[in-house]
């Protein structure tokens, strides 16, 4: 069983930057692969980025987030973060992480298993 927390998220201006942190509990948390999902109102769920087990040494993104955003984890710490630079009123959304035990970047949100509360990220413009 693994329990997750974002915390992070704001009010910020188009342009500036956020960092979202995902805390999970559990001492295995480097044999699961995190992926970082957001929802903003009358829209689909999305997956903005994701990363694989262990060192993490493989990612995914989004299009709409190639470039600006990073997503990296400290096993020591049981955490993952997103760090958003450059952002858009279009990135405006709950942002949630979500994370499954195994091998491999996943895409699908049906592909994970354990999902945090969610972290609201609102950009003015």
């Amino acid at each position: 069983q693994v329990q997750l927390v974002e915390s992070g998220g704001g009010l910020v201006q188009a342009g500036d930057s956020l960092r979202l942190s995902c805390a999970a509990s559990g001492r295995t948390f480097s044999s699961y692969a995190v992926g970082w999902f957001r929802q903003a109102p009358g829209k689909e769920r999305e997956l903005v980025a994701a990363i694989n087990w262990r060192s993490g040494s493989r990612t995914y993104y989004g299009d709409s987030v190639k470039g600006r955003f990073t997503i990296s984890r400290d096993n020591a710490k049981n955490t993952v973060y997103l760090q958003m630079n450059s952002l858009k009123p279009e990135d405006t959304a709950v942002y949630y992480c979500a994370a499954r035990f195994g091998y491999g970047v996943f895409i699908a949100d049906g592909e994970y298993i354990y999902w945090g509360q969610g972290t609201q990220v609102t950009v003015s413009s």
